[in-house]
């Protein structure tokens, strides 16, 4: 058994070593911009170190994307998301009016909560109880508020 195959799950039979580079590449490159966006974000609350978060954010990505090609043994590169990051910010922090470290304990304990609800197959079932359609109108309605923010602070929209 090559040892890639043992590692990753490579099939020479289905893809080649250059594909895979080549993949790999165009992946960090299109995630890559959560390096800027992430802190120049988080950076408008106050006492948020922006060297902080980037760093956070590139160790959240390679272990995220390690812990994906090891175990899971599958080519998806994993980054902290800009939808929760940009509710985090906008909303709760400078909308609510709550402190970032009150933000983050609220993350923790979701993050907590969302494993037991992933080892119990509850989040399966709240996932297959939503229609298709919501489903996918959900990817779009974040990526259009994360688009609007970036649209704000570039002043395109006042």
């Amino acid at each position: 058994m090559n040892i890639l195959t043992k590692l990753f799950g490579f099939d020479p039979k289905t893809t080649t070593i250059r594909t895979e580079v080549l993949a790999g590449i165009t992946t960090f490159l299109t995630m890559s911009y959560i390096l800027a966006v992430n802190p120049s974000m988080f950076s408008l609350l106050d006492g948020m170190p922006g060297g902080a978060v980037f760093t956070a954010t590139a160790l959240a990505a390679i272990v995220g994307t390690l812990a994906m090609a090891f175990i899971g043994k599958l080519p998806f590169g994993l980054a902290p998301g800009m939808g929760l990051n940009a509710f985090f910010v906008f909303s709760v922090c400078m909308g609510m009016g709550y402190s970032w470290q009150f933000a983050l304990t609220a993350i923790f304990i979701e993050g907590i909560l969302f494993i037991i609800m992933t080892i119990t197959n509850i989040r399966e079932a709240i996932v297959n109880a939503i229609p298709r359609s919501l489903r996918n109108a959900i990817g779009a309605g974040i990526g259009l508020f994360i688009a609007f923010i970036g649209m704000q602070n570039a002043g395109i929209i006042v």
